[in-house]
Order: structure tokens, then C-alpha cells, then sequence
């Protein structure tokens, strides 16, 4: 044996153990399932049987292709049964192939005139159901039709009649779409038909209204009556006509109602007593009349907005303002005779301003509600013929309260009784006024119409006493209008003028007082010699000299011990503490500045006085503190 074949061989076999034992069986899988195959058949781990392994192998493998071979034969045995039963079915279903084609071409016209004729059934389908849908919406039934026209021309309207009247417009108002979708003849034909059912739906509607307006006879108004003005409102005239009657029958139920509330009673607010019933109180009678009226004539306005509630119109507000002046014409007569007929009896003038404040304020009420209404103007006439009264009463009363003779003043200069009388008149009077509305007006009118002609008696009674006693009477009786007026509203300027006419007879006593003290201090030879001209020293002037000086201020302090001696008596018989007060103030300011006349001179050195504090034992201020104190 070669030796390098050995060794050749030798290192082949080593390469190979060496990578078996490297090898990991587990990571093997093939090995594994070898392995686990062999442990089938191979139990017994023996030399001989390992020897016989290969053999033993190979008979197994032979024998398992066998048994394939075997299964495969059968499996060919049934594929080749299964192709003849293909082969069979091609054959049928090419025989039916043909066989259908055959009866398709056969058939083939008769679908086409089967589909032609259904087309055709769609279509005649279809213009029917066109058909019907036009009959139901563009035409009445039979039934309808009888609604609207009722069984007679006096037979009631239903709200079923409003239905189909609704529908009749509903109808006229789709003809316009039918007209632009290309059918005008039809839609005119059918428009024209509805447009004649519209008129005689109106004409039936507007009988049955009218009638019932012209036989309503309580204030609750029926919703078919609402829903009919509502139709009419198209039809201006016919509407105008149905309000006018309801105006009218209105308009007679309420001058009834207002003839029973006078006569009979059973007038608002669950009164039994006729109104009439007082009609001796003048206040109380035109009171209930005219807050009956202001009770009943919102009714009759919210009865009105009822019955057109349903109306559309912008103007509606004009057309119930006519209709409440339409219907409460007819108490125009009956009130303003009645008034009258109180503004003509004798009565105080309070009464009558009470009924002028009456007026006035229920004509600012009921003006709100009916304006330019004969109502409204027939209140305005009354309210003129009241203010008139009142003011011609107010005059005779005056007149009556100073006399046909002016009464002179006694001896106390106080006012006379005509001015008391004509105050507590004048005070009766303001007293009802500064409640009332527009009062200001009112009450410079009434003190107007008072102390006018009380001030005219008074200065002609005054005109025939002497000076000072014309200045106190005049006083007096300024301070007692004064006091009577301060106790009103708006008397401001009136208060004024009065005032001013006292200041003039103030000013008017203070001269005569002032008068009076400078006569009765001898203080008018010293004042004209001060307002006089002549040059030189007053020392040197003849009454002047130091002790005439002397002698007339102590003669001033007497005075001032008892200031009252040399007042005039007239003083004491003013009424008002004030006027007396400053009276004596003014005067005595007039002796006051002759005195600080004097005292300035005689300090004068150029007029030669000797030790001229002297004379005086008072400056000018401490003797004015103590006059006026």
C-alpha cells in the first residue's frame, strides 16, 4: 500500500470525524427525523443488525414505493373516470348551448315588443297619476263645492267654509306656477274658474257679516266673525261696508246702555242707582256720566281690535280710531244736554270748577283713546262752556263779596269785611284748584279774577283817608292777600307786584314818620341850616351855635328812653309786625344820618366848635344800635 495514499486518507477521515463530532445533532433537523424514523424499526441495536441495517433500509424504502405505486394506481383509476364524466357534461352543456341560442334568436322580438308595451304602460301610468294629481290639486270636489255655496242664501258659514275658500285661493294663487311651467290656457281657464267662486264665496261671506254685525247684541265676538273680516279685508269696499254696520249697530247698544245707566241703573261697576238720581250734585252727576264713559269706550275699542285682530292692514290703527268716533257719536247729545243743563243751574263757583276739573280730565282721558272724534269735540265744547261758567260765577261772586258800595275802614284801619270775604272765597277756591291738573293756569286765573277788583275797591277806599292812615289801610290789607296767596303754588310773581306796592306805601309812612320826629325834635331848623349854602363857621349860624346843639341832644336822649312817645298812633294799628319793625327802622336810620351830619360838623374844626365832645354823649353808630335795638 502506498504510503501517501494512507496518509491521504488518513487526514480525509480525520476532516470527517472531526466535523461529526463538531456537528451538534440538535440544531440537525433532518438527522433528528432520520433518527427518529430508524427507531421505528430498528429495536434491536446488535452487530449483526447494524451490519443487516443497510439492507433492512433499502427493503423498507422499496416497500413504501410499492405502497405508494399502489394508491397512485387508484387515484389514476379515479382521475381518469372523472375526465370522462367531463368530457360527457361538455358534450351536454354545448348541446344546450345551442339549443339556447336557437331560442334566444327565436324570442328576441317578442322581448322587444314585450319592453315597447311596458314602456307604454309606464307611460299612460304616469299621465294618469299626472291626471289625478292635477283634478286634486287644481279642481273642488263635489262636496267642497257644496260647502261653498251653501244650501241657501241665508244659510250659516262654518269654519269648513273657510277651508274651502282658503283652498279656492290657494288654487288661483298656483295658477301662476302653472303658467310659467308652459300651460297658460289651462291655467287661465282654471283661474278664471276659481276667480268666479272667489266672488261668490265673497258675496255669501259678506251677507252672513253684515248680518251679523247688524244683529250682535252682547261684547263677545265670534271667532267666525273675526275670521270673516279677515276674507273681506281684500274687498276694501265690502269691508268698509261690514265695519260701517258694526259701527252702526254698536253705536245704537251703547247710546242704550248709556240711556239705562242714566235712567235705570245697572251701570258699570255693578251700580244699581240711575245716575240721574243724582243729579242735584253737580259734581257727582257729570262724574258718573263721564266715568262711564270712560269705562265703556275702551270696551268698545278692544271689541274693534278683536274683530280685526286677523286683518293685515298698515292702517289699521286709523281705522279703529274712525270706527270708536263712529260708534260714540251717539252720546254727544245726550251728554251735552245734560251738561248744560248743569252749567245753567245756580251754583257755587267751586261746584263749577270741580266740574271743569271733571271735564278736563276726563277729555284728556277719552282724547287719548278717540281723537278727532265728535266725542272729542263735543268734551272740548263742554270744557269752554265750563271754564266759561266758572269764571262768570267767579266774577258775580266777586262782586257780590265787595258790594255795590265801597265799605270804608273803621278807626283800626284793618281791612274792611268785603277784602275777609273775598280772601276766604278767593281760599275756598285755590284750595280745590292746587289738586287739580293744568292748576297753574287755573290758579292765576282765579286769583286774576279775585284780587284784581279786590285791589281795585281797596285803592279807591284808601284814595279818600289822609295819607298815613291810606299808607296803613293799604299795609294791612297787602299783608292779609299776601298771607292768603304765600300759602299757594306759582303765586311768585304775583307775590311780587304786591310786594312792590307795599314797599311804596312803606316808603310813603317812613317819610311821614321821619317828618314827624324831626318836626317834634326841632330837628328842622338844624337840617336845613346843614343842607344849606352858606359860608362861614357853623358855630357862628343862629341856631347852631353850641348850645342849640346841646339842647337838641338832650332832647335825643329823651327820645331814646322812650322812643314810642314820638311815633305816630297810625304805627301801632299795622297789622304785620314786619311792617311796623321797619318802619321804625327807616325812620329812625333818617334821624340817625342827620345826626352823623351834625356830629361830623361840629368835629369839624372849620366850623369853630370848642370841645365839640361835649355836645355829644353819643357817636353816630351807638346811637343808631340804639334806635334800632
Amino acid at each position: 500500500m502506498n504510503t501517501s495514499n494512507v496518509s491521504g486518507g488518513s487526514s480525509i477521515l480525520i476532516q470527517r470525524v472531526d466535523k461529526l463530532l463538531e456537528s451538534r445533532l440538535e440544531n440537525d433537523k433532518d438527522t433528528l427525523e432520520a433518527l427518529k424514523e430508524l427507531s421505528t424499526f430498528f429495536t434491536d441495536n446488535t452487530l449483526n443488525a447494524r451490519r443487516n441495517l443497510r439492507s433492512k433500509i433499502e427493503r423498507r424504502s422499496l416497500h413504501i414505493n410499492e405502497d405508494f405505486l399502489s394508491a397512485f394506481r387508484e387515484v389514476k383509476s379515479a382521475l381518469d373516470g372523472i375526465y370522462d364524466d367531463v368530457v360527457a357534461m361538455n358534450s351536454s352543456v354545448q348541446t344546450m348551448t345551442n339549443q339556447l341560442q336557437t331560442t334566444k334568436t327565436q324570442t328576441l322580438q317578442l322581448i322587444d315588443q314585450t319592453t315597447k308595451l311596458q314602456n307604454e304602460s309606464k307611460k299612460l301610468s304616469m299621465q294618469q297619476d299626472v291626471a289625478n294629481t292635477f283634478i286634486k290639486n287644481f279642481q273642488l270636489t263635489s262636496s267642497e263645492l257644496a260647502i261653498l255655496h251653501g244650501p241657501s242664501r241665508e244659510a250659516p258659514i262654518t269654519n269648513e267654509f273657510f277651508a274651502v275658500a282658503d283652498r279656492v285661493q290657494e288654487i288661483h294663487s298656483n295658477c301662476r306656477i302653472l303658467m310659467q311651467s308652459g300651460y297658460q290656457t289651462l291655467a287661465l281657464d282654471v283661474m278664471q274658474r276659481m276667480t268666479l267662486l272667489q266672488e261668490a264665496a265673497l258675496e255669501r261671506l259678506y251677507r252672513w257679516t253684515q248680518s251679523q254685525c247688524r244683529h250682535i247684541e252682547n261684547e263677545l265676538l265670534a271667532p267666525l266673525l273675526i275670521k270673516a273680516m279677515s276674507k273681506l279685508e281684500d274687498r276694501p269696499v265690502l269691508y268698509k261696508y261690514v265695519l260701517d254696520e258694526y259701527c252702526t249697530a254698536r253705536r245704537s247698544i251703547l247710546v242704550g246702555s248709556f240711556i239705562d245707566a242714566l235712567t235705570l241703573g245697572h251701570a258699570f261697576g255693578g251700580s244699581s242707582n240711575p245716575i240721574e238720581m243724582h243729579a242735584h250734585d253737580p259734581k257727582r252727576y257729570v262724574g258718573d256720566m263721564l266715568a262711564w264713559l270712560h269705562q265703556a269706550i275702551p270696551v268698545e275699542k278692544e271689541n274693534i281690535l278683536t274683530l280685526v285682530k286677523a286683518c293685515d292692514k298698515t292702517d289699521v290703527s286709523d281705522q279703529i280710531k274712525t270706527a270708536l268716533g263712529n260708534i260714540t257719536e251717539g252720546l254727544c247729545h245726550p251728554l251735552k244736554s245734560r251738561v248744560e243743563h248743569i252749567l245753567a243751574v245756580e251754583a257755587p263757583a267751586t261746584v263749577f270748577y270741580s266740574v271743569t276739573t271733571l271735564i278736563r280730565f276726563y277729555q284728556a282721558i277719552i282724547t287719548q283713546v278717540v281723537p278727532d272724534s265728535m266725542l272729542t269735540t263735543t268734551l272740548n265744547d263742554l270744557l269752554e262752556q265750563s271754564e266759561r261758567s266758572f269764571v262768570t260765577r267767579l266774577q258775580r261772586e266777586t262782586r257780590a263779596a265787595l258790594g255795590d258800595r265801597a265799605e270804608p275802614p273803621g278807626t283800626d284801619l284793618v281791612p274792611a269785611p268785603s277784602v275777609s270775604r273775598l280772601l276766604s272765597l278767593l281760599n275756598e277756591v285755590l284750595s280745590v284748584a292746587s289738586i287739580a291738573e293744568e292748576r297753574e293756569k287755573d290758579m292765576l286765573q282765579i286769583v286774576s279774577c279775585v284780587i284784581d277788583p279786590l285791589l281795585q275797591e281797596v285803592n279807591e277806599t284808601a284814595s279818600r283817608l289822609p295819607t298815613v292812615d291810606m299808607a296803613v289801610y293799604l299795609l294791612n290789607c297787602m299783608h292779609q292777600i299776601q298771607s292768603t296767596l304765600a300759602l299757594y303754588e306759582y303765586m311768585d310773581q304775583r307775590l311780587e307786584r304786591l310786594q312792590a306796592q307795599a314797599d311804596a306805601q312803606l316808603d310813603t309812612l317812613t317819610s311821614e314818620q321821619a317828618s314827624s320826629l324831626v318836626a317834634n325834635l326841632n330837628l328842622g331848623p338844624i337840617y336845613t341850616i346843614l343842607q344849606g349854602r352858606e359860608q362861614g363857621p357853623l358855630s357862628l349860624i343862629p341856631g347852631m351855635d353850641p348850645l342849640s346843639v346841646k339842647e337838641f341832644t338832650n332832647k335825643l336822649e329823651a327820645f331814646l328812653v322812650m322812643p314810642d312817645i314820638l311815633l305816630l298812633p297810625q304805627i301801632s294799628l299795622l297789622q304785620s309786625n314786619t311792617h311796623r319793625t321797619v318802619t321804625q327802622r327807616r325812620s329812625f336810620e333818617v334821624i340817625g344820618a342827620i345826626y352823623k351830619q351834625l356830629y361830623d360838623g361840629c368835629h369839624d374844626p372849620k366850623n369853630n366848635y370848642q370841645n365839640p365832645n361835649s355836645l355829644f354823649t353819643r357817636t353816630p353808630e351807638e346811637l343808631l344800635k340804639a334806635l334800632v335795638s
